[in-house]
C-alpha cells in the first residue's frame, strides 16, 4: 500500500513538471516566433533601403564619369578597355 502511495506521489510531481514544462515551452516559442517576426521586417526595410543606396551610388558613379576632372585623370579608353575586360571574364564564367 506504501508503495501504491508512493507511485501516486511520483505520478502526480511528474506529471506536474511535464505541464510547467510545457508551459516554459510554449513561452519560448511564442518569443522566439516574436523575434523572428521582427527580423523578418528589419530585413525587407534593410532590402529597401540597399536599393535605394544603390541607385544613389550608379547616379553618383555616372556624375563621377561625367565629371571633367575625372576624365582628364581616367581617360574614356581605359575605361573602355577595362569594360571590355570585365565583360569578357563574366562571359567567360558564365560558360
Amino acid at each position: 500500500m506504501e508503495s501504491l502511495i508512493k507511485a501516486d506521489i511520483f505520478f502526480f510531481i511528474s506529471s506536474l513538471a511535464t505541464v510547467v514544462l510545457v508551459i516554459l515551452i510554449s513561452i519560448l516559442l511564442f518569443y522566439l516566433i516574436k523575434t523572428s517576426r521582427n527580423l523578418y521586417n528589419l530585413s525587407e526595410a534593410l532590402k529597401g533601403d540597399f536599393k535605394e543606396s544603390e541607385e544613389f551610388i550608379a547616379e553618383l558613379k555616372e556624375r563621377l564619369e561625367n565629371n571633367m576632372i575625372f576624365q582628364i585623370f581616367f581617360p574614356l579608353s581605359r575605361r573602355r578597355k577595362r569594360l571590355e575586360a570585365k565583360e569578357n571574364s563574366i562571359k567567360s564564367r558564365r560558360k
